[in-house]
């Protein structure tokens, strides 16, 4: 009987990488499918930035596959990655904090299209830039926020924004580097129910130390220790597992 069933949206098989005779991750084994919410958690020094670096791009591997859509991501550079549909934010802020949160959102626009940022100026009034923007930024509540200019937001504002920027380049799977860090209860909640939202758009895959969030939102979770995934499930099965919880012992830290 042929089997008709499709593959994952990103399949990650044996990858490794090595810093000197340092290895950060091991053999690491993470499928990931269309529409699904998935979190790497790991005590400090895990591996998981240097997982998802290595996802994008941003980071050679020394061994091991990445297939997204069936295509070997191995190789390529980060803007070929991101063409192909992968998006992602950072630990650290990457904002345009002179300009506005609108035309933070276009820039991210007119760089997906490829246009030269030489031509910003008449671009910022382009309705085939300005109408995505606001489409975008009622989708993650800032549209209010639209002529703002990005330093005098809030720091879950900012992180809002950051997502809103990798969505203008019409992902089909999104990384996120902690996006709640540095979030206090109220908007790591706020930032939850967007994410839910989104979900339903997109596939994400995310780092994250706040375990609250995380059985919140993900629906499968991958615990790395040592670089090496020592569990994968739901968050009723992560929470319930003894190696899991060896492995937390004493609680759980950013990495």
């Amino acid at each position: 009987m042929v089997d008709f069933t499709p593959p994952p949206l990103l399949h990650i098989r044996g990858l490794t990488k090595k810093f000197g005779a340092l290895e950060v991750t091991r053999e690491v084994e993470i499928s990931l499918e269309p529409g699904e919410i998935h979190a790497i958690i790991g005590p400090n020094g895990a591996g998981k930035t240097t997982l998802i670096n290595q996802i994008s791009g941003e980071l050679p591997s020394d061994g091991g596959s990445i297939l997204f859509q069936n295509r070997e991501l191995c190789g390529l550079p980060v803007y070929q990655r991101a063409r192909l549909g992968l998006g992602r934010t950072y630990q650290t802020s990457s904002l345009f904090d002179r300009m506005s949160v609108e035309h933070n959102v276009m820039l991210a626009l007119q760089s997906r299209e490829g246009h030269s940022f030489r031509f910003w100026r008449p671009a910022a009034s382009d309705p085939a830039l300005l109408n995505p923007a606001h489409e975008i930024l009622q989708r993650l509540n800032l549209f209010d926020l639209r002529e703002r200019r990005a330093a005098n937001l809030a720091h879950g504002q900012r992180r809002q924004l950051e997502i809103a920027m990798a969505l203008a380049t019409q992902p089909k799977l999104l990384l996120l580097d902690e996006p709640m860090a540095g979030m206090g209860q109220e908007e790591s909640w706020q930032m939850v129910e967007a994410l839910r939202r989104l979900g339903q758009e997109v596939s994400i895959l995310f780092v994250e130390h706040d375990m609250e969030t995380v059985f919140a939102l993900a629906d499968r979770i991958s615990v790395l220790v040592y670089g090496r995934i020592i569990a994968c499930g739901d968050a009723d099965s992560i929470r319930s597992n003894p190696q899991v919880r060896t492995a937390y012992l004493g609680g759980i830290e950013d990495a």
